[in-house]
């Protein structure tokens, strides 16, 4: 059963003392992800677990908080425990790899999740889905709405995010060789919603007149820019990315035109199989399993992972 517990020195001695390879019930593994403030990774961190109470071992949770310094922090603390495995989605793609870089000359199996590592050699997997492709869906799904072309707002993820690096690459390379597509603005909103809300309001402040559609790198981005349109009334389509329940019910409603579904209970079991997989067994993973976001609209929402969550 799982037993989401802080970690101590005092448990992490009786963990090393047991000693030798870790049979099937005896698995400790380590979770990270940026910060529990955001819905997507709450999501992701129950599926983490639920996966490994299927399989029988147990996790120690840790929330970045949406900081580096505290995600190095826990993963120092995940070295001293002596865990078995640790599956992590890191803050920064790039500020987070010495820390990574250490767990892993610990001698500690690493599997990445949704967000890569950049620069470390001997992590052992990463899976994701494949987030350029998911921006490429964004981008042919203004294509479709706007065939004539459009005038386009972009609502970038937090810079250094491989995820919002990879959707903006999509979404550029689904629109820029089409020059009826124009980029009226493209601002970090830092996958915020109050920040999606308030980047919106000094855009819209700052255009001689609407755009015809806002895509956002993340969900919760959508919906703050949802909120502005809104309450000035505008007729302007909004396209979000993650598919959480809130952003599908207000796709089913009309309030958003669209979000990228990219399962990320997929991806957060498929990762808990893996390193469990390779530490008891010695198996050897594929390096990158990547899972291809789809575009979610009225049309096919029962397609989305989480449709189960709205009320």
């Amino acid at each position: 059963m799982i037993r989401n517990r802080i970690t101590a020195l005092a448990g992490a001695a009786a963990i090393v003392l047991a000693g030798g390879a870790a049979s099937a019930q005896d698995l400790t593994i380590a979770t990270s992800v940026p910060s529990l403030g955001f819905p997507f990774f709450v999501h992701m961190q129950n599926q983490l677990n639920a996966e490994a109470e299927e399989l029988g071992v147990e996790t120690v949770n840790h929330d970045g908080q949406n900081s580096t310094p505290k995600q190095t922090g826990d993963l120092e603390t995940a070295i001293i425990s002596g865990v078995d495995g640790l599956v992590i989605s890191p803050l920064d793609s790039v500020a987070m790899a010495p820390a990574v870089r250490q767990v892993v000359e610990a001698g500690i199996p690493v599997v990445t999740i949704d967000r890569r590592v950049d620069g470390v050699d001997g992590i052992i997997a990463h899976v994701g889905a494949d987030n350029v492709e998911g921006g490429v869906a964004q981008g042919e799904l203004v294509r479709q709405l706007f065939p004539d072309g459009a005038r386009v707002v972009n609502l970038q993820g937090q810079p250094g995010a491989s995820p919002a690096i990879d959707r903006n690459r999509g979404l550029h390379e689904a629109l820029d060789p089409h020059p009826e597509y124009e980029f009226v603005a493209e601002q970090t909103a830092n996958f915020a919603r109050e920040q999606g809300a308030s980047v919106t309001e000094a855009i819209l402040a700052g255009l001689d007149s609407p755009p015809d559609v806002i895509v956002a790198a993340n969900d919760d981005m959508a919906l703050g820019a949802m909120q502005v349109v809104e309450e000035r009334d505008l007729d302007v389509a909004i396209i979000g990315f993650d598919a959480l329940p809130e952003a599908l019910a207000a796709v089913r409603d009309g309030g958003l035109t669209a979000t990228i579904e990219q399962m990320p209970g997929g991806q957060s079991r498929e990762a808990m199989r893996i390193i469990v997989d390779h530490i008891r067994n010695g198996t050897t993973p594929e390096p990158v399993t990547l899972l291809t976001p789809i575009a979610i609209t009225k049309d096919n929402i029962d397609q989305a992972e989480r449709l189960g969550e709205l009320e």
